[in-house]
């Protein structure tokens, strides 16, 4: 595997130390991130007491020439709405910012690094 799109939860469990995951991404040579993810990171580091460190890590992070931020666009929306009919009509909904995740890794070409289980409700999605 040559490159991964990391879900917010992969970002978050490699910032405090999870060997698996660092060693997981050590190992690819483009690493993807998301625009939603780094929403939801942000919000986060809002509601914590380290704001500052955390938005500074995450820009290091950001600037390493092997990692990509994937922003939303038409063709997102696009996989954004199959993949929303899908769930709806197979009974399975799952959080609206990984569905739209979802949709950039379908863009992308991409694998999803996630500890998230209900992503495996969509079909055709390729899963770490």
């Amino acid at each position: 595997m040559n490159a991964l799109l990391i879900d917010t939860n992969i970002y978050s469990y490699a910032m405090r130390g999870d060997t698996e995951i660092i060693q997981a991404l050590q190992q690819v040579a483009h690493i993807g991130i998301t625009a939603i993810s780094i929403g939801e990171l942000l919000s986060g580091f809002k509601a914590g007491n380290k704001e500052k460190t955390n938005r500074k890590e995450l820009n290091q992070f950001l600037d390493s020439p092997r990692v990509t931020l994937y922003g939303i666009d038409e063709g997102t929306a696009e996989y954004y709405s199959s993949i929303l009919d899908q769930l709806k009509n197979n009974g399975t909904p799952i959080p609206t910012n990984d569905i739209w995740i979802a949709a950039i890794a379908f863009q992308q070409g991409m694998v999803i690094y996630t500890k998230d289980k209900h992503f495996i409700n969509i079909r055709g999605l390729l899963l770490k």
